[in-house]
């Protein structure tokens, strides 16, 4: 895979975004990477980017460009333009990359980017000089403005007209109290033509309990639990062109079947993420609210074409009992030149239940073990960094993730907590080391016994 130049800090603090990569291999592709030599903007998508004339090189005013674009939620795209012509030739210098972080982050992390150079045997002069020279660079805020796009409110859809048929997957474990909440909602949906598929992998499963709803149901039991080979079963039963996902443990809006459609016909996209509004855990992300290209895949609340599978393959079972492999699913299918849109009106709550699912399956959290000496983290997740990314941005992935989670899960989003989980690493560094040399041989196997991707 080749890596997209970038700031520095991007490889540091989201080395494993979609976005750090090259779809090389394909034509047609989402995209924030922008060229000035080859990608031309429209008036109000240069309205959109704020000046950036504090840059010294021609490639970071570029990248800085596209960065801002694709989080004020303008959908950049590559169409038929030669993968040699989108490399930026020019290097980045030390006073661009500052510039970027003062732009973007918050203080903090501006002395946090200058300590870690300097320990890192960096020129001192050239960062001392770079880190003075850009203090009065002020942060500027990446939501607001955003791209608005008033037309899709009044957007008369084709595919709605169409009607074609929608496969509604649903993998279940003794869950039944909140799936009847589930069910309830998809019986109100005001688009109708849905088949809903259940992959039930509950202990004791209770037949009687499906009879009495109004939907075209289709039920797959299941004694072997794995939630990846659940949602593959569920494809292969699917008849639809449009395959939904849902997790047992959400609800959803009346139109949430058609708002999918609408929003993957309005942007001619292949996927459509729906944003999942969680009940516990961290706050709402501003950027969940308008309308931009997704950098990430949730399989509790997603509409992926059937075209898709068809080339790329179903979810790979190598994550099953474990996390993540829906961001596999969702990186593979980005490299593969497959459009996916953030759709904020397409929305669920996600209740995460304690309870059931993944959280009796294996562990819920791809950073917090259950167990004091398991691994840290899951083997699944540096399967995936590993399979994709270079050496380098996985060592800053793993960085970045086991610090945080050393704060228990409720407290996940009060970030004031960090400090103190880096003192915390300190005193019990020999323990994250067994634990991440747990994962790494565990992962090291899986890349070598290769991937278990089903096909249809």
């Amino acid at each position: 895979m080749k890596a997209v130049q970038s700031f520095t800090i991007l490889k540091e603090l989201v080395p494993t975004w979609y976005f750090n990569l090259f779809p090389e291999n394909a034509d047609s592709y989402s995209t924030c990477y922008y060229n000035s030599h080859c990608m031309n903007l429209s008036g109000e998508e240069k309205l959109l980017a704020a000046k950036n004339d504090e840059y010294n090189s021609e490639t970071a005013r570029d990248l800085d460009t596209g960065y801002q674009l694709w989080n004020r939620g303008v959908m950049l795209t590559v169409e038929n333009i030669p993968f040699e012509k989108l490399l930026h030739r020019e290097e980045i210098t030390a006073e661009d990359n500052y510039v970027f972080v003062r732009k973007y982050f918050k203080k903090h992390r501006a002395y946090f980017f200058f300590l870690k150079n300097i320990f890192s045997f960096r020129n001192p002069f050239k960062e001392i000089k770079a880190f003075l020279n850009t203090n009065g660079i002020k942060k500027i805020d990446l939501t607001n403005p955003h791209a608005e796009y008033p037309e899709y409110k009044n957007y008369v859809s084709k595919i709605l007209k169409e009607s074609p048929l929608v496969s509604v997957i649903i993998p279940t474990l003794n869950r039944y109290e909140y799936l009847m909440d589930v069910l309830t909602d998809l019986e109100n949906q005001d688009y109708k033509n849905f088949e809903v598929i259940i992959a039930d992998q509950s202990d004791d499963p209770d037949k009687n309990f499906y009879k009495d709803f109004n939907l075209n149901l289709k039920l797959v039991f299941q004694n072997d639990k794995g939630q990846w080979l659940a949602r593959n079963t569920a494809i292969k039963e699917s008849n639809g062109d449009y395959i939904l996902f849902f997790d047992d443990d959400s609800r959803i809006d009346n139109d949430w079947i058609s708002e999918h459609l609408k929003g993957l016909e309005f942007f001619k996209a292949d996927i459509s993420a729906g944003v999942s509004l969680s009940a516990v855990g961290d706050s709402i992300p501003v950027n969940y609210s308008f309308f931009r290209w997704a950098d990430q895949f949730d399989s509790g609340n997603a509409m992926v074409k059937r075209k898709v599978f068809e080339k790329i393959g179903m979810f790979d079972r190598q994550f099953d009992k474990q996390r993540m492999g829906d961001g596999e699913f969702g990186q593979r299918a980005y490299l593969a030149g497959f459009k996916s849109i953030s759709h904020p009106f397409a929305k669920r709550i996600h209740l995460k239940v304690g309870t059931g699912g993944l959280r009796q399956m294996g562990s819920w959290d791809a950073f917090r073990p259950k167990k004091f000496f398991s691994p840290r983290p899951l083997p699944s997740v540096l399967y995936l960094y590993r399979k994709y990314f270079p050496h380098e941005y996985v060592k800053n992935a793993v960085i970045s993730g086991m610090l945080p989670s050393l704060i228990p899960y409720r407290w996940k989003g009060k970030k004031y907590l960090y400090p103190l989980s880096a003192v915390l690493s300190v005193f019990i560094l020999p323990v994250l080391l067994i634990q991440l040399s747990i994962s790494w041989k565990k992962s090291t196997e899986m890349l070598v016994e290769g991937d278990k991707i089903e096909w249809l």
